[in-house]
């Protein structure tokens, strides 16, 4: 069983920064590959970015590429999403989530474990 609790959303804007973090609970963190998803009113979640158990590989959404980082800190069974040059667009809860696959998915059916979510706001 993991639990998991996001933090660092808020109201940015636009061309700002912001960066989450996702505490888990759990000792075996370090095998889960972790993703970040985010839902925006109206809209389906959609997969945002994700990195496997070592953080030797990840894996973003073209949305994202080049603007967001992911990484880990398993010592602090934390991982983390940098999200520069915010845009409008980018407004939505954001979600980590946790699976046993060894590799970053895109895919929300690869993730057994979800958190409550962050909200965050980019003004125009």
């Amino acid at each position: 069983q993991v639990q998991l609790v996001e933090s660092g959303g808020g109201l940015v804007q636009a061309g700002g920064s912001l960066r989450l973090s996702c505490a888990a609970s759990g000792r075996t963190f370090s095998s889960y590959a972790m993703g970040w998803f985010r839902q925006a009113p109206g809209k389906e979640r959609e997969f945002v970015a994700a990195i496997s158990w070592s953080g030797g590989s990840t894996y973003y959404a073209d949305s994202v590429k080049g603007r967001f980082t992911i990484s880990r800190d398993n010592a602090k069974n934390t991982v983390y999403l940098q999200m520069n040059s915010l845009k409008p667009e980018d407004t939505a809860v954001y979600y980590c989530a946790a699976g046993q696959g060894a590799y970053p998915s895109g895919s929300p059916l690869a993730y057994d474990y979800w958190g409550q979510g962050t909200q965050v706001t980019v003004s125009s």
